[in-house]
């Protein structure tokens, strides 16, 4: 196996393989939120114990992330990845035989843990394999994850919910076996690249904006990442039970419009990588978060044909952000691709899942239009992109360290 380059030419079929790999990966742990109206069913659960689920999986993949991250900064395994979607697999079969409630907890744990695995050695591929066009290979892989989490509870809908069979669930854990397949050839591939490219995979940090500057951007990162996931956590999780209680729609057909909705989110996240390499990852940050206000105020006061169009734009305006935020931190510290990352990913799984469980508390003890409209303002938080520093505010000639 012949190492990459680092040219676009040559890496663009490593990246849509990473972007694969990232769509079995999400497309797998999208079901278990795709199926929580057939668990609520069949394990006679309330909001809490579904938000409870949630937390478990996105806290797992949340605190691990950015240790992985840490530790493979400076000793980069990509055979890690296989390993990871075996953990993830393994999750799988359990859930589809779960016969208790703290079945399907350590069963959201384990697919938390395998996801904790994946990401961070995952991202660094994609860095490898960018050739220099970060925002477009971080929309690759990120897009590839969200046609996973589009598509997962369509499929899930189809063969799972519609004709209430947990046994089915096993169907999932096949595409797991493919998904290994393919990371670990990923892994060889990321292992004779390192082998081609003998260097110090992490240096010293640098902080190229300074580091006091560098603090505060990433800690106003952190701020725009729990407002745009501490919101969609609404949407992944009690978007069809929103529909069924205010609509009367069908469980089935409301696990389908949830997938519509994860669709605009693959559209806007692969815009925003590209468009963010062209204008700056500043200003997509800011129409990412702005841009999405008059959609979200509105969506809770709106008719059901008016629902679905906003959360369409919503998911289209608001999915634009996140490759957008990865790349910036990178940049805000470079050579720590996989902390980062780490660090990023960890914090969107631990707002979603703090996320689920506070907003399915509140949905229990008022109701969930109640939840939609305090939601709605979140993306007010958009506005903290004006301390977010230029591309010309970094200090020339100067890295600090101190």
């Amino acid at each position: 196996m012949k190492p990459a380059n680092q040219t676009l030419k040559v890496a663009l079929p490593i990246l849509l393989l990473i972007g694969s790999a990232h769509l079995f990966n999400d497309f797998i742990q999208s079901m278990l939120t795709a199926i929580y109206p057939m668990l609520q069913k069949n394990f006679v659960l309330d909001f809490a114990n579904i938000g409870l689920i949630s937390l478990v999986y996105q806290m797992t993949a949340s605190i691990l992330q950015p240790c992985i991250g840490f530790w493979t900064d400076k000793n980069p395994k990509p055979m890690l990845l296989p390993i990871g979607m075996l953990v993830t697999t393994s999750g799988v079969v359990l859930l589809s035989s779960a016969t208790a409630y703290s079945h399907l907890l350590i069963a959201a744990g384990m697919m938390g843990i395998g996801s904790s695995i994946f990401h961070p050695e995952a991202v660094r591929l994609t860095r490898i394999a960018s050739g220099g066009k970060y925002g477009l290979a971080q929309s690759i892989f990120q897009v590839g994850g969200n046609l996973g989490s589009a598509l997962g509870p369509l499929v899930a809908g189809i063969i799972i919910v519609k004709y209430a069979n947990q046994k089915n669930i096993l169907w999932f854990a096949a595409v797991g076996l493919i998904a290994c397949g393919v990371l670990f050839y990923l892994g060889n591939w990321g292992r004779e690249y390192q082998k081609s490219n003998k260097r110090k995979v992490a240096g010293a940090v640098t902080f190229p904006y300074g580091k006091a500057r560098t603090m505060w951007a990433l800690t106003t990162l952190a701020l725009l990442i729990f407002a745009k996931y501490f919101y969609m956590a609404n949407f992944t999780n009690y978007f069809s039970f929103y529909l069924i209680e205010k609509f009367h729609v069908e469980r089935s057909n409301a696990v389908i419009l949830v997938f519509v909705f994860m669709a605009a989110i693959a559209v806007g996240t692969f815009a925003g990588g590209p468009i963010g390499d062209k204008i700056g990852r500043r200003s997509v940050i800011w129409f990412s978060m702005i841009g999405a206000i008059p959609f979200s105020l509105a969506l809770p006061h709106l008719p059901f044909i008016g629902v679905i169009i906003a959360s369409i734009f919503i998911g289209l305006i608001l999915a634009s952000a996140f490759s957008a935020i990865v790349v910036f931190a990178q940049e805000l510290v470079p050579g720590n691709v996989g902390m980062i990352a780490g660090i990023f990913f960890g914090l969107m799984f631990g707002m979603s899942g703090i996320g689920a469980l506070f907003l399915g508390w509140l949905a229990d003890v008022t109701n969930l239009q109640t939840v939609f409209i305090l939601t709605s303002f979140l993306p007010f938080f958009g506005f903290l992109t004006f301390f977010l520093p230029k591309e010309e505010d970094k200090i020339a000639g100067n890295e600090e360290n101190a």
